[in-house]
């Protein structure tokens, strides 16, 4: 696990030392960058770099045309590649979200998001996730690896909902669709002994290719189902087809507080089968048909004025036993990773709230907070699914941890990673009563933002008296 507030410039060091910017000292203040925003930013330099000459640095770094969002982001891919090619499960979480800046209508080069109302640009993260162990309940234990790619980009194109198109024009021209599974092509052609990869991703992933793509790389997948597609050797839709299955059986699912609706437990009926997907019609001839396994998970007995759960799930894994098919359900249930993940991006490290006058700097800007969001999320992460284990004796400085012991006094049983995240959350202005659960990115961020001045004020203090006790001394 990396360091929560012990050394933010030894994380940034490994993050990003071996990014390629044209000049090593550009790299070397990229570092310093990432450590000062690692340490707490709201996505403004002026609160993260401490004197002028700094943040002017800073300032001309994100202005550089070698540092891109990619370009920083580079080295964090390809630790994450490698971590997915050690034995193992891992889950690879797609999906996409927009980057508002509707409040900064001066800056450059920004465009249209949404369904063209805002202004800001359009974000597709992939998240890797990977599996440790099944618990009883078929439910997957997993811890974040990191992100295995990420595309942000502005919507430059006049908008096309009011233009009609023809078919083949359309499919020509570069659509967003292609960045759907295009991270795949990030893994080796030859897949390493002992690794299964698992694409996993919602709707707006069922298009042809993201099925073709994973195929091509070896790579499972599951994908939340859209369309009606035909089947080749029946004549109905997939849709109709797994409907008719028999019921494999029942189980419970634990789902999380979203906006407007109250966690629950919902109760589901799962039904498989396999069919035949008929090839889609593209520029040059038609598509080979897919063999796929197609999962329904279907919620009964639902709490009244709540939309009931209703997932129909596309995969190449097997479902032939209720145990298999609810295993591709859980697996799809893990979705909500790259949903917390971009609200850490947005309200933990606030990306939105930055200033930058370019959307080519605010894409630079994005390649380190994206990291530092990624960081966030994995502490998070191992209070929800490590509450009582012990944290590692790097997590914190002496001065942390001091500071902590004086403030709410040490746990009998030693602090744990949830009894961390509630004592941070609670410098943040979190209550921390049994009944409120775990704490919010707002206030988590805040209360290390807070610890973090404290440890600085401390260790200022101990560097004053140091000098006037040498100067006592001489």
């Amino acid at each position: 696990m990396l360091n929560i507030l012990h050394d933010c410039l030894e994380w940034a060091q490994m993050e990003f030392a071996a990014a390629k910017l044209g000049d090593a000292r550009r790299t070397k203040r990229l570092v310093k960058v990432a450590g000062a925003l690692a340490k707490g930013s709201k996505g403004v330099l002026t609160e993260s770099l401490d004197s002028w000459a700094e943040l002017k640095a800073g300032y001309r770094l994100f202005s550089n045309e070698h540092v891109t969002h990619q370009s920083v982001l580079t080295p964090h891919f390809q630790r994450t590649l490698q971590s997915c090619c050690q034995p193992g499960e891992y889950l690879l979480i797609e999906d996409g979200s927009d980057l508002d800046f509707s409040g900064h209508r001066l800056t450059r080069g920004l465009g249209r998001t949404g369904n063209d109302g805002g202004y800001g640009m359009l974000l597709h993260t992939n998240l890797a996730a990977r599996v440790h162990h099944w618990q009883l309940d078929h439910t997957p234990q997993v811890s974040l690896m990191g992100l295995l790619d990420q595309q942000c980009w502005v919507r430059t194109h006049p908008s096309r909902r009011k233009q009609k198109e023809r078919w083949r024009k359309r499919m020509e021209r570069a659509r967003e669709s292609q960045y759907w599974a295009a991270a795949l092509s990030r893994l080796p052609k030859d897949k390493p002994a002992g690794v299964q990869w698992i694409y996993v991703a919602d709707r707006e992933s069922d298009i042809y290719e993201a099925f073709e793509r994973a195929l091509q790389q070896q790579c499972e997948c599951i994908i939340r189902a859209q369309h009606a597609r035909a089947l080749a050797d029946e004549d109905q839709t997939a849709f109709a087809a797994v409907g008719q299955a028999p019921v494999l059986g029942r189980f419970d699912l634990e789902l999380r507080t979203r906006p407007g609706v109250a966690a629950r437990v919902a109760k589901l009926e799962v039904r498989s089968r396999a069919v035949t997907i008929r090839g889609v019609e593209r520029p040059g001839g038609r598509r080979p048909d897919l063999k796929l396994n197609m999962v329904e998970v279907r919620e009964i007995e639902p709490p009244a004025h709540v939309e009931p759960i209703h997932w129909i799930l596309f995969t190449t894994l097997p479902v032939e036993t209720f145990e298999q098919a609810r295993r591709v359900a859980s697996r799809y249930a893990q979705r909500w990773l790259i949903e917390e993940y971009h609200k850490a991006l947005k309200t933990g490290v606030q990306m939105e709230k930055s200033q930058l006058e370019t959307a080519k700097g605010l894409q630079a800007l994005l390649g380190v907070l994206a990291v530092v969001a990624a960081r966030l999320l994995n502490t998070r992460l191992l209070a929800h699914l490590t509450p009582h284990e012990p944290i590692e004796a790097h997590t914190l400085s002496p001065e942390a941890l001091a500071i902590l012991n004086a403030r709410f006094e040490q746990p009998k049983e030693g602090w744990t990673y949830q009894s961390l995240i509630i004592a941070l959350a609670r410098l943040g202005g979190f209550v921390g009563r049994k009944s409120d659960g775990l704490p919010g990115w707002i206030t988590l961020w805040r209360g290390m933002q807070r610890l973090t001045t404290m440890v600085a004020g401390v260790l200022a203090l101990a560097g004053a008296r140091t000098v006037r006790k040498a100067k006592t001394c001489g």
